[in-house]
């Protein structure tokens, strides 16, 4: 009656499939084994409900589930499993070895099976429960082995199939070791809340806040983040139906759209939704791995979703409020409504005469002798800068002009040159980040104090998949346990203070896993593209001529000063015969 079979694509999908099947037998202790990212062995050890010994010989065959009594429980699913595909599709790329013992029984039974076929049965002593052992994975069919990632990608996506389900149930313990080390252990929890906090860590338990809604149609509760607590990089959103995970891009357009104007544009929160409706009215059988499905009434769904989160926010009163310390949001005047009446008419200027000799004989009757006027006026810095009594004066930066903190306006042979800061910045990064992946030749700078950065289990394993890449860029990063890095330095011109370099670790997260997938050379041209354009927006402002004299010269040196590397235009040259036409 069901025909979608299921696929085994990868590690994570075999411990997916056995942790499913765990829960459904009502145990209340799951145990993963991984060695290898789960190419060597995927072992699951349970203490549920167990199997018959006839039960355990059919469970491998296709379309033989236990969880179904009659062709009516389809429209009423409440189990993880109910295709009979998980364990026949397991067994056709894998060698599977499966004890199981029910409560009561005095022996268990041992099945072993490779390719499909049944390669024993026979009486053994276990504990109650099931415990399967997959090992050797995909040996059967090479050219599906040989294109698994890395062993670093692969416990990634083990670790988030693992979280999926632990979160679905705090009443059970969870524990996942990979290659005899412990990377999840979490005990019974009294609610979703300490199950949050085991699993991602406390920080992301300080930073949410509680949503609650019922209607006819759905009972809604969970947790939502904080708007200041919103990230770029995609993580911790989740939602649940009747305890499945499920993906909605529907409910989560619902909810970024609550969080309008609450967070900056391309932003995401953290959210962790469990929803429970009638069985009857969602199918769960749409995608192949379950993992999309079918509401009868997703509007309805979507009003509620938008409606339970708008009401938090509202709650913890985060919405609408005036930032008194923020000097964008400054409402009242500094200056008085007639400043304009006394603004000068013209601006002082200062003027040097570097010829001009103070002990010069210029005889009785000479007048005085007078410095020539050098009119500063385009180029004084509003704070006052002492650091640039002891500049090079050698450079011509009388000739330099910075404006809004935006552009440099400086003379050219063919009139005036007109350079985008920061686009200027992102040319030069990008031309040293394609260098230092090209040629492992890179510059950085220690930080004052080494900051430690909470990154998740997942992003600790993306950076250290990732840390060669990161040390030719310019930073110093390493593992500190299991969902923690500690930064000690990054490239030259980011910033090193602790807030900045944890917004930074977000950002290379982001980055790290849109280029997962990228082929070697464009994966080169991409990465200094994206770290070029992070450090331009995060660089320090060009406050001074010369350092802005030095921006423009360096940007002169380069192969392309006229675009970015994604082809925006860094500076144009104003003509004498266009300024004439404007004037």
């Amino acid at each position: 009656m069901i025909a979608a079979g299921e696929v085994v694509q990868r590690p994570a999908s075999v411990v997916k499939e056995l942790m499913e099947n765990a829960v459904d037998a009502g145990a209340t202790d799951i145990k993963v084994v991984v060695a290898d990212a789960g190419r060597t062995l995927i072992q699951v050890i349970d203490n549920g409900c167990g199997m018959t010994p006839d039960d355990a010989v059919l469970c491998f065959e296709r379309h033989a589930t236990s969880k179904l009594a009659s062709a009516e429980d389809l429209h009423h699913i409440l189990t993880f499993g109910f295709r009979g595909e998980a364990l026949a599709s397991i067994v056709a790329v894998a060698e599977v070895t499966l004890r199981t013992r029910q409560e009561g029984e005095e022996l268990g039974v041992e099945v072993t099976m490779a390719a499909s076929e049944n390669k024993g049965t026979r009486e053994v002593s276990c504990p109650v429960g099931t415990n399967v052992a997959v090992r050797n994975l995909f040996y059967n069919i090479p050219a599906r082995r040989k294109f698994l990632k890395s062993d670093n990608v692969e416990l990634r996506h083990i670790v988030e199939e693992f979280q999926r389900v632990a979160l679905t149930r705090p009443d059970i313990a969870f524990t996942l070791t990979h290659n005899g080390k412990d990377i999840h252990v979490v005990k019974p929890a009294p609610s979703h809340k300490f199950r949050i906090q085991d699993l991602l860590g406390p920080a992301i338990v300080g930073d949410i806040v509680d949503i609650e809604a019922s209607t006819s149609l759905v009972s809604l509760q969970g947790y939502i983040g904080k708007p200041e607590s919103a990230r770029k990089t995609l993580g911790n959103q989740f939602f649940f139906v009747n305890g499945r995970y499920f993906r909605s891009p529907l409910l989560h357009k619902a909810v970024m759209k609550a969080y309008e104007n609450l967070i900056p544009e391309g932003y995401t929160p953290s959210y962790f939704i469990y929803l429970d409706v009638d069985p009857s009215t969602v199918d769960v059988n749409i995608h192949p791995t379950k993992a999309e499905i079918k509401f009868e009434e997703d509007q309805i769904l979507f009003q509620t979703v938008f409606a339970a989160v708008k009401e938090a926010l509202g709650k913890v009163g985060v919405a609408g409020s005036i930032e008194f310390d923020n000097p964008e949001a400054r409402e009242i005047p500094v200056i008085g409504t007639r400043f304009e009446e006394y603004r000068p008419s013209s601006v002082p200027t200062a003027g040097v005469d570097l010829d001009f000799n103070p002990f010069e004989d210029l005889g009785p009757y000479a007048e005085p002798k007078q410095p020539k006027q050098v009119d500063y006026s385009s180029h004084v810095d509003k704070n006052q800068n002492y650091g640039a009594l002891f500049e090079d004066r050698t450079l011509p930066t009388s000739q330099i002009l910075i404006v809004q903190g935006k552009y440099i306006l400086t003379q050219s042979a063919g009139g005036i040159m007109v350079v985008n800061i920061r686009r200027a910045q992102e040319r030069l990064l990008h031309d040293r980040f394609l260098k230092a992946l090209t040629a492992n030749a890179h510059v950085s700078q220690a930080a004052l104090f080494p900051v430690q950065v909470p990154v998740g289990v997942e992003g600790r394993l993306l950076i250290e998949e990732h840390q060669e890449l990161l040390r030719s860029l310019g930073f110093d990063i390493a593992p500190f346990g299991n969902d923690t890095v500690v930064v000690s330095g990054v490239p030259e011109g980011y910033s090193a203070q602790q807030g900045e370099v944890e917004t930074l670790m977000a950002d290379v997260l982001l980055i790290l896993k849109d280029e997962n997938g990228a082929l070697p050379g464009v994966m080169e041209q991409s990465l200094a593209q994206k770290f070029a354009v992070l450090g331009a927006c995060s660089a320090r402002n060009i406050t001074s001529p010369l350092e802005a004299q030095r921006l423009v010269d360096a940007l002169l040196q380069s192969e392309n000063p006229e675009f970015t590397s994604a082809g925006k235009r860094i500076l144009a040259i104003m003509g004498a015969e266009e300024l004439e036409k404007r004037f």
